[in-house]
């Protein structure tokens, strides 16, 4: 399980663990871009804290495919790239369709409340907000799977969601959503939930998968030509 699923919000955090949250949000939002070597003195400097934590962070983000550790020569942030993003959406696709068949299946009055709440926060915060949206986007994706009893699956989706939220980011504003409702799909998708639709809730999370995997693909095929 990653540092930030373990961190209680009662305890102060530790050095590493403040270290970990700092690189991997800036990771995440592009603010390190993908093949930078990541430099421990260039990165005590900018966070202000000493070496040894930052090493420890560097090395919980190479298990969470953020950073890759490099023979002899330290650490840089995990490339991008077209066939990685096509591997990422397809193992999401594929995993996030289990865990909610699994979610509906062990439905109670808890894990719904929790899902209409999540999609209400979401609604109600603006798209320009882009920090504070992505988490409560992020936050309603993982209730919709939250009754999954697998705890390795849930792990490996919520990796798998930052793994595509940091392509969403590096879009930026060419991402354009102007053809699409997203709020209607997101609703959509809640409503068969909370029916206990199965079928229909996995079809239309799926996708609305692909279609924000289309938009990215094409960025991205055009960021390779240009």
């Amino acid at each position: 399980m990653s540092i930030q699923a373990q961190l209680d919000p009662a305890q102060e955090p530790s050095a590493t663990q403040r270290a970990y949250l700092a690189l991997r949000h800036k990771i995440l939002t592009g603010e390190i871009p993908p093949g930078e070597k990541l430099k421990i003195e260039s990165l005590r400097k900018i966070l202000d804290m000493g070496g040894s934590p930052i090493r420890e962070a560097l090395t919980l983000l190479v298990s969470d495919l953020l950073v890759e550790r490099l023979d002899q020569r330290g650490f840089r942030s995990a490339e991008v790239g077209p066939e990685n993003f096509a591997e990422i959406l397809k193992l999401r696709c594929h995993l996030e369709e289990m865990a909610l068949r699994e979610s509906i299946e062990h439905a109670n009055q808890a894990w719904e409340d929790q899902l209409v709440i999540s999609h209400h926060r979401m609604m109600r915060e603006p798209r320009s907000n882009v920090e504070r949206f992505e988490d409560l986007h992020k936050a309603f994706h993982m209730s919709l799977i939250g009754a999954c009893t697998s705890n390795v699956l849930l792990k490996f989706c919520n990796q798998l969601y930052d793994l595509n939220i940091r392509y969403r980011y590096l879009a930026g504003k060419a991402l354009d959503y102007s053809t699409r409702d997203i709020g209607k799909e997101h609703t959509e998708i809640m409503n068969a939930a909370v029916d206990r639709d199965t079928e229909k809730a996995c079809h239309l999370l799926l996708d609305h998968y692909q279609r924000t995997g289309a938009f990215l693909e094409k960025h991205f095929s055009s960021e390779a030509v240009a």
